[in-house]
């Protein structure tokens, strides 16, 4: 018997043309023969799946199930593919856990914790296994003082949206009478915005997941762009990036990153694919925490895609690991 996979995508946010794009390649890359993939769009308007005659079926949110012209589906499991809220900050992983179907990410916790830019950096300096860069946390209904900021902070620092992904609000400071307004752009997209110290270095990414229960680490990748960040047009505009896999970096911090990696998925009980970026700094390399993606792109272009190209598998393959994953955990 074929397994009902519901493939969903959209969210509330920013990122919501990125997901359809990672969307539309995991439905290509998910073995027919082994899954029927109904792919539900979740936007604040509603949840609804396409049927192949183009009508158009709400989800009932009762059970995450289908009422369709073939029959009620129901789903064996679901593989998230939202990036933002409400699929990558534990809002639906809550939602998919109380109904007690199994999903490929990361389970309510995790997923909220490292969605949280701020929070997830403080319990990864807490653990000790790798560096964090000095940063300063503020929201948008309490005051905040940029020469107090500074006072904390040496410049250059980045301002980010402390929840947030694809780079989006993001900017470089260097430059004391720019700061405020950095953090007004990131206000745009988040009610928390986080400002930490820029470390110069080599920014170098790691894929890890599991397949039959043991850690798998894909090649590094090292990210070599031509603007001053990895900002928004860097990571999705051909030719302003160059991405290298495997990383050209020395094989000592290649195997520390890893270890690193593989530790941080472990100790934040990550679950299906996540991807812990870090920068290897310039001079030293030492290894500081950038952040933990539990919900990472997966357009043809995107790094994970790279990276499993470059262990010599084919998406089919990985996403049937995926899957196949987080169904055998439901039976342990």
């Amino acid at each position: 018997m074929k397994k009902n996979i519901a493939l969903v995508a959209g969210g509330y946010s920013g990122e919501y043309v990125i997901s359809v794009q990672s969307a539309a390649v995991i439905e290509r890359n998910i073995d027919p023969a082994l899954y029927n993939v109904y792919k539900i769009i979740i936007t604040r308007d509603g949840w609804t799946y396409t049927a192949p005659d183009n009508t158009i079926v709400e989800v009932d949110k009762n059970d995450f199930s289908l009422h369709t012209a073939e029959g009620h589906i129901r789903f064996d499991a679901v593989f998230i593919g939202i990036h933002g809220t409400p699929g990558e900050d534990g809002r639906l992983q809550g939602y998919f856990e109380m109904l007690g179907i199994p999903f490929t990410s990361c389970g309510m916790v995790t997923s909220a914790l490292t969605f949280n830019k701020s929070y997830c950096n403080k319990v990864v300096a807490a653990l000790g296994v790798v560096k964090v860069s000095k940063s300063y946390h503020i929201f948008r209904d309490q005051p905040y003082f940029p020469a107090a900021i500074l006072s904390y902070l040496r410049l250059p620092v980045f301002v980010k949206p402390a929840e947030g992904g694809s780079s989006i609000g993001m900017s470089k400071v260097n430059h004391a009478e720019d700061l405020d307004e950095a953090i007004q752009k990131a206000f745009k997209e988040d009610s928390q915005v986080l400002i930490e110290e820029f470390i110069k270095g080599t920014e170098v990414t790691c894929g890890v997941f599991r397949k039959n229960g043991q850690l798998q680490v894909l090649p590094l990748t090292e990210i070599r762009s031509s603007k001053e960040f990895f900002d928004y047009e860097a990571k999705y505009t051909p030719g302003v990036t160059n991405e290298v896999t495997p990383a050209e970096i020395p094989e000592e911090a290649a195997a520390h990153i890893r270890q690193v990696a593989q530790e941080l998925y472990n100790r934040l009980n990550c679950k299906g694919i996540a991807r812990a970026d870090f920068i290897l700094e310039e001079g030293t390399n030492d290894v500081y925490f950038l952040e933990v993606n539990t919900m990472p792109g997966q357009s043809e272009n995107s790094l994970v895609p790279q990276q499993v190209r470059a262990a010599g598998m084919t998406l089919r393959e990985f996403y049937g690991i995926l899957i196949e994953e987080c169904l055998a955990a439901v039976n342990k």
